[in-house]
């Protein structure tokens, strides 16, 4: 393929500072492939990269530098030793590759690898972790580079917009994996943004006998449309009382909390049942450390509470719910710009302008 010297891309020049520059095509080394970014998705971290809230965790690592984790693209060149894919592939990304040494990695949880960090860019030894559009430059350009095992082959009748879901719906799909999904039970989830819709559709197709979606306003309404068999809306009724109501008094089977809402978890193992399962995906503020959860409850009722971070060895799998459709990804993408028009692109998210959902830019 014919590919330039230099790209278009947009770069955090500092704090609250975005701007379009022209920046050398990547070459891909051993191991990697060059690929053309034809679609990345906004994700709820890129706005606070943007304002500063990551400076504690050093991301980003340095200015200018190049954001964006949500991808799909195709593969333009690859580098020494490659064989998992060819030039023309059509792909979707992960942001995370982990070192592949760790104890961590070798057991399969990479977004979590004990080299995190070791990239690098620091004048040290790269380890060989890399996350891609927080530590190490990202899609927000026309091409990069990455390592082939951040890289997945999808259909060919799946557009590029829908398969830069990837890494949403693969949120959704790794706490999924991490707590199962009881056939013919009762599903809880709480929040109906782009994770907890992906989470909400994945458990129906995986039998969920029903699936409850807690939340408000539009966004609980296209959770309707998506086929969420019965809606809470927690400004008008109690969202425990109203499960422990539809359950008999016995509770839900498992909970997905993908609401981030402050008093979010204590409910999740309120209404969840006796030894039923709560995973946790969203991010939450630091200082919750103050909000009690129903410690004997959870003891008592034997509530297995489990963390999720991300999305390993789940891209494979929702990129086959996105392409036969168990996903509705044409709905979730509501917002399109051109990647010139990034920062109007990323005000429309986080304002949530004409119901906003998903919105993704086009390099």
């Amino acid at each position: 393929m014919n590919i330039p010297r230099t790209m278009k891309a947009v770069v955090l020049a500092a704090y609250d500072k975005l701007e379009v520059v022209a920046l050398p095509v990547p070459k891909p080394g051993p191991g990697e492939a060059l690929c053309r970014i034809r679609s990345v998705a906004i994700c709820g971290s890129d706005p606070k990269m943007i304002h500063g809230h990551y400076r504690d965790v050093h991301w980003p690592p340095f200015f200018p530098f190049v954001m964006g984790h949500e991808w799909a693209g195709e593969v333009v060149a690859i580098g020494e030793g490659v064989t998992e894919v060819s030039v023309g592939d059509r792909v979707a990304g992960e942001a995370h590759s982990g070192c592949g040494k760790c104890k961590n990695c070798l057991s399969g949880h990479y977004t979590v690898c004990l080299n995190y960090g070791k990239d690098g860019h620091d004048g040290g030894a790269d380890k060989g972790h890399r996350h891609y559009g927080f530590f190490w430059q990202g899609a927000n350009a026309e091409y990069n580079a990455y390592k082939v095992q951040s890289l997945h082959k999808f259909a060919d009748h799946l557009s590029f917009d829908e398969a830069a879901l990837c890494d949403t719906a693969g949120v959704a799909m790794h706490g999924i994996d991490l707590i199962g999904i009881t056939p013919g039970g009762t599903t809880v989830v709480f929040g109906p943004g782009p994770i907890g819709l992906c989470a909400m559709q994945i458990a129906k197709g995986m039998g969920a006998g029903r699936t409850i979606m807690i939340g408000r306003g539009a966004k609980l309404e296209i959770a309707r449309e998506l086929g969420a068999d019965v809606c809470i809306d927690f400004e008008r009724e109690d969202p425990v009382a109203r499960v422990l109501e539809l359950t008999g008094g016995v509770g839900c089977d498992e909970v997905i909390e993908c609401s981030g809402a402050d008093d979010s978890p204590k409910k999740a193992c309120e209404l969840v049942k006796k030894t039923g399962s709560v995973v946790l995906t969203a991010n939450y503020r630091e200082d919750l450390s103050q909000i009690p959860l129903p410690l004997n409850r959870i003891v008592f009722n034997e509530i297995k509470i489990v963390g999720s971070k991300a999305n390993p060895n789940a891209s494979d799998k929702v990129l086959h719910f996105l392409a036969d459709g168990t996903i509705d990804g044409k709905r979730l993408v509501t917002h399109t710009f051109p990647l010139e028009e990034y920062a109007r692109a990323v005000e429309a998210f986080e304002n949530r302008r004409l119901g906003a959902m998903k919105v993704v830019v086009h390099p």
